[in-house]
């Protein structure tokens, strides 16, 4: 080859750029990480947005997936400083009546909680939680012919069903379609909506694997991990550089982007064939997301034990009100009710706030684009099931759609999966091709969430867009599976 500056460089450091810059620097080869912003990570940093000491996660906060990640499970991360932390309870799920249903390790402990619904549930969610070690590496990469087609069929045939029909045809109590309700609505998407409960029994199996983990010291030591890793073997980062233009970054033979289809079209449209061009200008991004950190003096008082638990609340009540609030969200209005995602960290990690003190988490569902201040409907969702919540709010941080995008640029309108992930974009996301990963410009490659899998911390696009990389440019071709560290 002809002598470059670098072998390969990864345009963004997100958790799918430091896979691909990972893979790449594995294979031997010389590889430059760049990050527009002061520190690496994308999605996963922490700081102090409220008061001095408070640890708040900027984006995401709760990692089931990076904890079960084929890819991630490769890497010696807790050699290099990773910490999970365990709550009792993965998540919780409180009703009016003053009960939460909750999403624990145990399934006879999960399914007690809805006896009646008990053999369904464990039909429906049992065979993922089993069959993970196979399902996942299928899953959750680009669309292939799996290596066990029974298997994937079995989810298959689950997954594809809309998440409102899945809990009509299974689930009889309010209790289990509450839970799944909220699993599903991880999809940013109506529950109507074909293949949306895929994420649901993805969610559910993972609780029941080994729960959901929350990073010691923040989500910022998942990517200061990734980037220690990279170091040790010999790869580097540069911080502080944004790229707005291929002429700005150094000679490579293969350039890895972890952007979404708008950004690379303004930096390499340029180099691309019309019908690539038309294709990614037709891209569609989804639901935004409005967030609030808050500081508090002391946990959040839920009425419900369970809650109390757990590092996940899903405050939305039933899969009615659940589903109405998405629909509504989904046709551009903002719900009076909205879905809550809420995480409480700092009852798990003291890192997190001073002593005595703690730390929470939220977002709700928006309307693409929006700048509507969602802060009191979010704080009247958490009172509603945690009275006297208000009283120990000491300061709160928040982050409408477009504050979100400036904060993230692959955050387009707010749209934190990078693309709207429906049956549309399931797996020929960012365009229909061969190989996602590739673009129609040689030594170009997208690797970023709005690639397959989709939005998660997993790394998996990452991953896969760099063994394309190095089969298309080095001839080096990876073993066709994963093999955990």
């Amino acid at each position: 080859m002809t002598k470059r500056d670098f072998d390969a460089v990864v345009v963004g450091s997100g958790p799918n750029g430091l896979a691909a810059a990972i893979t790449m620097q594995q294979a031997g080869l010389s590889v430059l990480l760049l990050e527009g912003k002061d520190t690496i990570g994308g999605g996963l940093r922490t700081a102090e947005l409220t008061l001095p000491g408070f640890q708040h996660d900027i984006c995401s906060a709760i990692h089931p997936m990076a904890a079960e990640s084929p890819f991630f499970k490769t890497l010696p991360l807790q050699a290099h400083g990773l910490e999970y932390l365990y709550p009792p309870v993965a998540a919780a799920h409180p009703l009016d009546n003053g009960t939460a249903t909750a999403l624990e390790q145990s399934m006879a402990a999960t399914v007690a909680q809805f006896s009646p619904d008990a053999k369904a549930y464990e039909q429906l969610v049992g065979p993922v939680a089993k069959d993970w070690l196979e399902l996942g590496p299928a899953i959750l990469g680009p669309l292939r012919f799996p290596e066990n087609p029974l298997v994937m069929a079995r989810f298959g045939l689950k997954g594809l069903l809309p998440a409102k029909l899945l809990a009509t045809l299974f689930l009889k109590t309010t209790e289990a379609r509450a839970l799944w309700a909220g699993m599903a609505a991880h999809a940013q998407l109506p529950l109507a909506n074909v293949a949306t409960s895929a994420i649901g029994l993805v969610l559910l199996a993972m609780g029941h694997r080994q729960g959901w983990p929350l990073p010691k010291g923040g989500s910022q030591s998942i990517a200061s991990a990734l980037t220690s890793y990279f170091v040790s073997l010999g790869g580097q980062v540069q911080t502080n550089f944004y790229v707005k233009s291929l002429a700005q970054l150094p000679s490579a033979h293969a350039v890895l982007f972890d952007i979404t289809p708008r950004q690379l079209l303004g930096i390499a449209g340029h180099k691309f064939s019309a019908l690539y061009k038309w294709q990614l200008e037709r891209y569609r991004y989804g639901m935004g997301v409005f967030k609030v950190d808050w500081a508090l003096a002391g946990p959040i008082p839920f009425t419900a034990p369970e809650c109390r638990q757990a590092g996940t609340i899903h405050l939305g009540n039933t899969l009615e009100e659940i589903t109405h609030a998405e629909q509504l969200t989904w046709d551009g209005t903002h719900p009076e009710k909205p879905f809550v995602l809420l995480a409480q960290q700092s009852l798990f990690d003291a890192t997190r706030a001073p002593a005595g003190q703690h730390t929470a988490w939220a977002y709700c569902h928006v309307p693409h684009g929006s700048t509507k201040d969602m802060t009191a409907a979010i704080e009247q969702q958490v009172e509603r099931y945690a009275p006297g919540f208000r009283e120990r709010i000491l300061a709160r941080s928040v982050m409408n759609t477009v504050q979100m995008e400036e904060y993230n640029s692959n955050y387009i309108g707010g749209d934190i999966n990078g693309g709207v992930l429906d049956i549309g974009q399931l797996f020929t996301r960012p365009v229909l091709r061969l190989s996602p990963y590739q673009t129609s410009a040689k030594g170009l490659y997208i690797c970023s969430s709005s690639t397959p899998p989709g939005g998660g911390v997993h790394g998996m696009c990452g991953y896969h867009a760099a063994r394309r990389a190095l089969q298309d440019v080095f001839d080096v071709r990876l073993p066709a599976t994963l093999s955990p560290a």
